[in-house]
């Protein structure tokens, strides 16, 4: 995959997840090489022929799932296809954000790329001008054991069906389909099994949720550098020549991180032996930050070899002419639940540590620092409530850290009945994301507020710049003032991909 000023185009290149970003969350335009076309009419072709043959094929020429061995003929296999979308988009609940609907789109476009699947062109064509000209299918968030109802709404969508967002607003499908002069060709055999089969949909929002963890991962880094600088750590415990003798990767980057960003600071500098050694929270912040980071890189690699992999059943191979058609398992998304799963214990694990140092920074018999980080502790609770929120927080994440892969159901009437429930761990791992940067958000905010108490000492290089940047957006906290404006303040920051860059430029 290439980008250029015009966008991202599909060629043979290995695909990354922050190209699902790009088209999903910043509006790059997408679109598909002359050779990206021409596997995906090779594999239309296939279609024809097998059509044209009566050779069995299932999904091409026979019912679906446990009606598997119901041969199909002529006119049936377009009403197979229609009835596939209408009978499978009946997902339930609030629907997905845009960004998430479009991350489950563009993975269709790119499983499709790979001409293994035998959709017919001009219905890729519609679904690249879904994305580029800003028409979002409204899909139901629940309802997927695995794939099915998420592509199937989008389908739906496409033959003027239900709701989108267009234009800043929801309005008939029908509506902004006329509006683009998108005019569907008529469904032909395939098409509909082509439309919701595959992984596209744990893809896509685990593309998204990796893009979010990565930024977390990395802001935990600074706002632990700066707990640990506000109560005084022993930075021996982050010597590289010690940290080395534990060759984890993420050990070794987070360490170098935080030596980088408490560069210079005074206060680390005249805290050294006051105490023998750190609690836990505070002095294995490599260890646990890195682990997190380890686990994430894992969790890509799984990702990205899914979204360069073709995820239909049945897949198309050769030509129209020399061709086998392979039923296999190729949808079902296992690894992609397992990376899902993965990540949400990781994230649990980074905001947990980063709640246990909230809770030293409050604790006045830990800290050193005033009661709850306010001048007048009695009269003011300062941020008392804040630290429950973040255990409020956590107590979530560990409920949603429990893995979704190991459960499963039975469905189709015994025909699927392993399942991978990557979806749901997918959706999940969201909800874990935006607790975490909560969490982390809290943390920056009691950081920063501890600074107060620390200054005229200078900070780390890094350190300094945070808590400076914190204090464009919220000022000191001297007496009991809402709080919950500045947590979102904070959060809103930690959001922002640009703050972190401008804070440290350098961090690994």
């Amino acid at each position: 995959m290439m980008h250029s000023v015009s966008g991202v185009e599909i060629d043979r290149q290995p695909l990354r997840w922050q190209d699902v970003v790009a088209v999903a969350r910043d509006g790059a335009p997408l679109s598909l090489s002359p050779a990206a076309w021409a596997r995906i009419d090779n594999a239309h072709g296939i279609v024809r022929q097998i059509v044209d043959g009566e050779q069995r094929a299932y999904g091409i020429n026979t019912g679906l799932g446990a009606l598997c061995n119901q041969a199909l003929h002529s006119e049936q296999l377009a009403q197979l296809s229609r009835n596939t979308l209408l009978s499978h988009a009946c997902g339930v609940g609030a629907p997905l954000s845009d960004s998430q609907t479009r991350a489950i789109v563009c993975c269709a476009v790119i499983n499709y790329s790979h001409g293994k699947s035998g959709i017919q062109r001009p219905l890729v064509e519609a679904l690249l001008a879904l994305l580029n000209r800003g028409i979002t299918p409204q899909v139901p968030a629940q309802g997927s054991v695995g794939y099915l109802t998420h592509m199937a709404h989008v389908g739906v969508a496409l033959l003027g069906l239900g709701q989108v967002s267009y234009r800043g607003q929801i309005v008939a499908a029908s509506q902004a389909l006329a509006e683009e002069q998108i005019v569907l060709p008529p469904l032909g055999a395939k098409d509909g099994l082509c439309l919701v089969n595959g992984t596209p949909c744990m893809t896509g929002l685990a593309c998204l949720a990796l893009a979010d963890a990565w930024s977390l991962l990395r802001w935990g880094d600074v706002l632990g550098a700066m707990s640990f600088e506000a109560l005084r750590g022993q930075q021996a415990a982050f010597d590289q020549e010690i940290l080395a003798l534990k060759p984890h990767p993420g050990m070794q980057q987070v360490g170098h991180n935080l030596r980088a960003l408490l560069s210079g600071s005074e206060v680390i500098a005249a805290a050294e032996g006051i105490r023998t050694q750190d609690a836990l929270s505070i002095r294995s912040i490599p260890q646990v930050h890195g682990a997190c980071r380890d686990q994430w890189a894992h969790a890509a690699r799984q990702i990205e070899n899914e979204l360069n992999g073709a995820s239909d059943n049945p897949l198309l191979l050769g030509t129209p002419q020399r061709y086998r058609v392979v039923s296999q398992a190729n949808p079902h998304g296992e690894s992609v639940a397992m990376a899902a799963d993965l990540l949400a214990i990781a994230l649990a694990e980074l905001g947990g540590i980063a709640e246990r140092r909230i809770d030293r920074l409050i604790n006045p018999l830990v800290s050193g620092l005033p009661a709850f980080l306010v001048s007048e502790p009695g009269v003011n609770s300062g941020m008392m409530i804040a630290q429950y929120v973040a255990a409020a927080l956590c107590a979530e994440n560990r409920q949603l850290a429990q893995p979704c892969v190991v459960d499963n159901y039975v469905t189709s009437a015994l025909q699927e009945d392993h399942l991978s429930l990557g979806t749901g761990a997918a959706l999940r791992l969201h909800k874990a994301v935006a607790n975490c940067r909560q969490i982390l958000a809290i943390e920056y905010l009691l950081a920063a507020q501890a600074f107060e108490f620390l200054t005229p000492a200078r900070f780390g290089v890094g350190t300094g710049r945070a808590w400076q940047r914190l204090r464009q957006s919220v000022a000191p906290y001297h007496q009991d003032r809402w709080l919950a404006p500045d947590i979102a303040a904070s959060a809103a920051l930690i959001a922002d991909d640009g703050v972190l860059a401008d804070i440290t430029p350098y961090l690994a």
